[in-house]
């Protein structure tokens, strides 16, 4: 049997098809402001990508590029600026920082009701009790998908390999609400194969290029590849071996074209969601 693969630019599309009509009936455009501190290439290509989003949806965005030796109190200060403007929807500062930055600082300065990425410790809380809010666009965009493709997830066993608060963590809490059964695995877990094969949904989202090979897949589970690692000839791969993914899981998020245009997806998503709570306060 074939494995089907799941396409999340198919499923990006129809998202951003069905923001455009939220968006129209909004009373002014909904307002996105991304920092981009330094000249990190790849940064500087997640950005892109975000603002050409914007633009094709009529959302109002807004690049600002401080230099890399910019103070962590500079830093803060722009936000707090951004936070006070009312035509700005969403703040989105792109990660990684430069080191003498105070990351968590700056994600923390951020009002929880503009945090389009879902970073902030109170929309953490909400995520974790329920609670309607923005969530980590990633794992936000994987629910997406298995719930477009109808992947059963109530009463399955999902297995997330990575605890990182982007990825792991949000992904394991959005799983537990559909009520799979989940474990979450990392650099610590003691038999990790053995862990995996026991996943009908397997997310991988560690940041190893091919960790994950075809003893680690439970025949027809359903393997989410979050991993983006750069090889030497430029492309980019995922953490899971894509023979393995093809020839043992029943589906599959092939990388590139998998999950990575789900994120942006969420992005528009939360920032829509952002600017319509901000329409019904004012």
């Amino acid at each position: 049997m074939t494995a089907k693969i799941l396409d999340g630019k198919r499923v990006r599309d129809e998202i951003l098809s069905e923001l455009k009509p939220r968006i129209e009936s909004l009373p002014r455009r909904p307002g996105l402001a991304v920092v981009l501190v330094g000249a990190d290439p790849a940064s500087a290509i997640y950005v892109r990508g975000k603002v050409k989003a914007s633009e094709s949806l009529n959302i109002y965005s807004e690049k600002i590029t401080p230099a890399d030796d910019i103070s962590t109190a500079e830093l803060l200060g722009i936000v707090e600026g951004l936070n006070q403007r009312p035509e700005i929807d969403g703040i989105l500062v792109q990660m990684p920082l430069p080191k003498h930055i105070d990351s968590r600082r700056v994600l923390v300065s951020i009002h929880p009701s503009k945090d389009v990425d879902g970073f902030h410790p109170y929309n953490t809380g909400n995520l974790v009790a329920g609670i309607v809010g923005p969530q980590p666009c990633t794992p936000a965009g994987i629910m997406q998908l298995l719930r477009r493709y109808e992947i059963p997830i109530a009463g399955k066993h999902a297995v997330v390999i990575g605890r990182s608060d982007i990825v792991g963590k949000p992904m394991a809490m959005l799983l537990l609400h559909e009520n799979a059964t989940v474990t979450i695995c990392h650099s610590k877990t003691a038999d990790l194969a053995e862990e995996c094969r026991r996943a009908d949904i397997l997310v991988a989202a560690i940041g190893r290029k091919w960790l994950v090979t075809a003893d680690f897949i439970k025949p027809g589970a359903t393997v989410i590849d979050v991993g983006m690692n750069r090889l030497a000839d430029g492309k980019v791969t995922g953490d899971v071996d894509p023979k393995a993914m093809q020839t043992v899981a029943g589906a599959y998020t092939p990388v590139p074209g998998g999950v990575g245009p789900l994120t942006i997806a969420m992005l528009m998503a939360n920032t829509v969601s952002a600017a319509e709570r901000h329409a019904c306060s004012a």
